[in-house]
């Protein structure tokens, strides 16, 4: 099959229909050129131009042939541009797993950001819980994992921010009302260390249980329960922002006095960061947190 070096110069020949015309475009000489093309009819075996005095002209198979060169030689350049991107520019696919409360509330302008710097980038996001990415970053599925908590990771380890827990309610302002409400104390799941957190909370400052208790699956329902009133939760601050109406936030403080807060890390596979993709992204998303800072 002929090269793509002979796909250009039947393109050529295709182009000029002039034997001496084409030799001057290819800088060959007009024996070598003929020479070259018999070779390749021969390949094809049949004739693709007859040659006269007036120049050359197609036969019907030369014109399938030179039809399909032309298809390949466009297909060829646009080859050519994305290898040029890859070598000049940020493209492929970011494959990352993301902790859905960090999915949900802080992510989406950060990959906006990132789709508008890098359009030739592709991104591939799945969310869950921290178990679950970490399983995903194992199984060399994912570039990135984002988890919350304080991780046991070998590898690249990334702190992006840390949001600080809120005690969450349309009425408390202090933590020692907590004892006086019959309201339940609604909580969601986690596989985290967070649940934890909250109990060990709770056993310093009170000594004894919540007395009604609300469970429930996403954080999402914790929080509308508590905007309507059903109840008091303890929320991070990533899953709040200024537009809550009659809801009072006050701060967990630690033994210390100190406001509790939940990390969120940026976890990655040393080998990952040699992907123009992946350290595109490490890097907006450090400029973002250092503007961010809660």
């Amino acid at each position: 099959m002929s090269s793509i070096s002979e796909f250009h110069l039947l393109a050529v020949l295709a182009q000029e229909m002039n034997m001496r015309k084409a030799s001057e475009r290819l800088f060959v000489s007009q024996p070598a050129l003929s020479q070259r093309l018999q070779t390749i009819e021969k390949e094809w075996g049949t004739k693709l131009f007859i040659r006269s005095q007036k120049g050359l002209s197609l036969t019907p198979a030369g014109e399938h042939v030179i039809h399909f060169v032309n298809e390949v030689l466009v297909k060829e350049e646009k080859v050519r541009e994305t290898i040029h991107s890859l070598q000049s520019g940020v493209s492929g696919t970011l494959k990352m797993a993301v902790a859905s409360i960090v999915g949900q509330n802080w992510l989406p302008p950060v990959l906006k950001k990132y789709s508008d710097t890098y359009p030739q980038a592709k991104i591939s996001l799945i969310t869950g819980w921290s178990s679950e990415i970490l399983k995903s970053l194992y199984d060399d599925q994912v570039h990135i994992g984002i988890i919350r908590g304080t991780p046991d990771w070998k590898g690249v380890k990334i702190k992006l921010f840390s949001d600080p827990l809120y005690l969450v309610d349309r009425d408390i302002t202090r933590p020692e009302q907590l004892l006086e409400t019959d309201r339940p104390f609604i909580q969601f799941k986690s596989d985290s260390n967070y649940y934890q957190e909250i109990q060990d909370w709770w056993m310093r400052q009170f000594k004894t249980s919540p007395k009604r208790t609300i469970i429930v699956d996403q954080i999402e329902t914790c929080k509308q329960l508590t905007f309507n009133g059903l109840g008091y939760s303890i929320l991070p601050g990533i899953t709040l922002n200024n537009t809550e109406k009659e809801i009072y936030k006050v701060p967990l403080l630690d033994e210390n006095g100190d406001s509790l807060k939940r990390d969120t890390w940026l976890l990655a596979y040393e080998s990952s960061f040699q992907l123009k993709q992946v350290q595109a992204f490490v890097d907006l998303v450090k400029e973002y947190s250092s503007q961010n800072r809660q």
